[in-house]
């Protein structure tokens, strides 16, 4: 029987991603995933991480999505309201997995964390 729920945003082919769906499936966590690649980025959602967790951290600048824009586009991720345009456009500039955890007040977490995620478990 599942302990906690959650809603895993990210592109099903990511080594991230893959190892963060299968910790959840060993400690019994009932995921929904959400696959960018196919549903796209909900601009709500977006938005709320944003305000979660800043943009900063949900842009990912080491990825190659990011290595491959031009130095223009680069530069002109400046802000909250530049950075949710860029990361609409390039799904795969999102820092994997974002994470929607249920469990009490709902919270977002950003990247593959065990050890975060198993304090969240024992709540």
């Amino acid at each position: 029987m599942a302990r906690a729920s959650v809603t895993l945003y990210g592109i099903p082919n990511c080594d991230t991603v893959k190892k963060a769906r299968a910790w959840l499936a060993e400690h019994e966590v009932a995921v929904r995933f959400h696959d960018f690649k196919k549903a796209g980025v909900p601009a709500e959602h977006l938005r709320r991480w944003i305000d979660a967790v800043g943009w900063e951290r949900l842009l990912n600048r080491q990825g190659t999505t990011w290595r491959l824009l031009d130095a223009a586009t680069q530069a002109g991720v400046h802000d909250a309201a530049s950075a949710a345009t860029l990361l609409q456009a390039h799904a795969s500039a999102i820092r994997r997995p974002v994470v929607e955890w249920d469990a009490g007040a709902p919270t977002i977490t950003v990247g593959f964390a065990p050890a975060d995620w198993q304090a969240r478990l024992k709540g």
